[in-house]
């Protein structure tokens, strides 16, 4: 019998013979526009259409002599583009939609991508139109647009416009803005008389600080007037103000804490009340942070009658002297133990640096306790509740407790044991309290509030850790009673990014998007072929 032409060809090599037809089709009417499309080079869609054409060359000429074979295979190739084509008509449709929908998954490790509570909150509760508008001679980042996507994602109301200052002579007069003055303005334009602040635009291009910058200017427009907080000074307390630029000094100092009042609408203020004579009017609360030398008994007669009068104050003892604040405090609930708090549990290696994960429910610690969220005291005295010689209608919480295995310490010692008589148990490290004063004459407000911490580092070298921040300035809008301001405010994130030029960018598209594809596509099809030919 005479064989027909090419059926003498070897079993393998028709099967070779196939699979070559069939990438030669893959990389003409898959890969090569793929290429043309995603790569920024024509070096892969030339190679494409070589090696695709020199593929279905090497079929044609093996299947010539077949031609029932030759059109099968036509039809099952046509087949297979239809169904190519088909797959990817359902991929743009989904990209579309996707697209359409904006869907995003934050996958970083301290969340960079995603807003803090405070902001979601403020956004969900913004009654009225937001307008920011960027005065800058140059394009800002595109973090800064993207920024404002995320917040109009949560809240339609809020918009923004590039403004180049040299062509908006009107604006830059009517918001104040000098010339060449790179400068963010965030307006409430609905109202009688529209309200705006100005922020500042290197913040706003800091990704690290731009989202508490936008957030704490929107915060802003709604405040009356500036919440004004006096900080006793002469009695050795901590500075506002750095002694020197050195990172011991500002440590050591509240400088981190007093930008971030100003940043949330506060007037840090000092005050010697020896100078003064009493607290001012406009004083929305007082602080004192470690003091060293003992009050005068005019002072803590000062301090008393403020209170007294419905004032609001914030104590952060330190380990140290008496200062003579006993007689002042004890009305209020609450008495300072004279030892340092030793709490081996969480922290073996040095259990005066106590980790506490017993944040009690208050107005001031909820947002702490939905994050689970751990505070740092380190060298912390210890404060005992008092059940006698209380105000009447005194409302006392704790607000921070150790871990059951704490002891106030007496005698320092690199490794701390406990000794007889040294009191134990679940300590007080921090406590807020509330009493009436309606039937006081003159009254300052309906309320007393009055907030104690073991420790002053919170406020100075321990600021900044977040939660340590977030309970501090929680306990400053609560004695103030600025509702809003109680929260957990974004964190401090570092940035794990790489940047990538577009050489890079396009050998990372080459090959996730065209060389991985055409591989797996190719292996399929070779491995269909053989179980067909068998």
């Amino acid at each position: 019998m005479k064989k027909s032409l090419g059926s003498d060809q070897r079993p393998w090599a028709a099967g070779v013979a196939s699979v070559c037809g069939s990438v030669g089709l893959l990389l003409l009417l898959f890969t090569a526009p793929i290429s043309y499309f995603t790569v920024n080079s024509l070096v892969p869609f030339i190679v494409s259409i070589v090696l695709g054409v020199s593929c279905v060359g090497v079929w044609f000429v093996s299947a010539r002599g077949t031609a029932g074979t030759w059109v099968r295979s036509a039809f099952f190739y046509s087949s297979s583009v239809g169904l190519t084509i088909a797959f990817l008509g359902v991929l743009v449709t989904i990209n579309f939609i996707a697209a359409r929908r904006a869907p995003s998954w934050d996958l970083t490790r301290k969340q960079v991508y995603s807003l803090s509570p405070q902001t979601q909150t403020l956004l969900k509760d913004l009654k009225h139109p937001i307008k920011v508008m960027v005065f800058s001679k140059d394009a800002p980042p595109d973090s800064v647009e993207e920024l404002f996507r995320r917040y109009r994602a949560l809240n339609d109301q809020l918009s923004w416009e590039f403004i180049d200052p040299r062509r908006s002579p009107d604006l830059t007069q009517q918001f104040r803005i000098r010339d060449g003055q790179p400068a963010v303005v965030v307006q409430n334009p609905s109202g009688e008389k529209p309200t705006h602040t100005v922020i500042n635009l290197q913040r706003l291009m800091n990704p690290l600080l731009a989202e508490q910058e936008l957030t704490n200017g929107i915060l802003k427009l709604d405040l009356v007037g500036t919440q004004k907080l006096y900080f006793l000074l002469g009695h050795g307390e901590l500075s506002l103000e750095p002694a020197a630029q050195t990172e011991e000094a500002l440590m050591s100092s509240m400088a981190g804490l007093k930008r971030v009042l100003e940043d949330e609408g506060y007037a840090p203020t000092p005050l010697n009340l020896l100078q003064n004579g009493s607290v001012p009017a406009d004083a929305s609360a007082v602080v004192i942070s470690a003091p060293r030398n003992t009050f005068s008994e005019l002072e803590r007669a000062l301090i008393a009658t403020y209170l007294s009068q419905g004032g609001r104050l914030l104590y952060f003892s330190e380990v140290g002297p008496d200062v003579g604040l006993g007689p002042v405090i004890a009305p209020y609930g609450v008495q300072l133990e004279n030892g340092i708090v030793a709490d081996p549990k969480v922290n073996p290696d040095n259990p005066y640096l106590v980790y506490s994960p017993f944040v009690q429910e208050h107005e001031i610690t909820t947002p702490l306790m939905t994050a689970q969220a751990n505070v740092f005291f380190p060298t912390t005295r210890a404060i005992t509740r008092l059940g006698v010689g209380t105000l009447d209608g005194l409302i006392i919480n704790p607000l921070v407790l150790t871990t059951p295995y704490a002891w106030v310490e007496n005698t320092l010692a690199d490794k701390p044991t406990r000794d007889d008589g040294e009191r134990a148990g679940q300590l007080i490290l921090a406590a807020a309290a509330t009493v009436p004063t309606t039937s006081v004459t003159p009254r300052r407000s309906n309320e007393a509030r009055f907030a104690i911490f073991g420790d002053a580092d919170l406020v100075a070298g321990a600021f900044g850790v977040a939660s340590n921040r977030d309970l501090v300035l929680n306990s400053i809008a609560w004695a103030t009673q600025q509702g809003k301001k109680i929260t957990i405010r974004p964190p401090d994130r570092d940035l794990s990014s790489v940047d990538l030029d577009n050489t890079t960018l396009s050998h990372i598209r080459l090959v996730s998007m065209v060389l991985l594809p055409t591989l797996l596509l190719s292996i399929g099809l070779t491995i269909w072929n053989t179980r067909r030919s068998r």
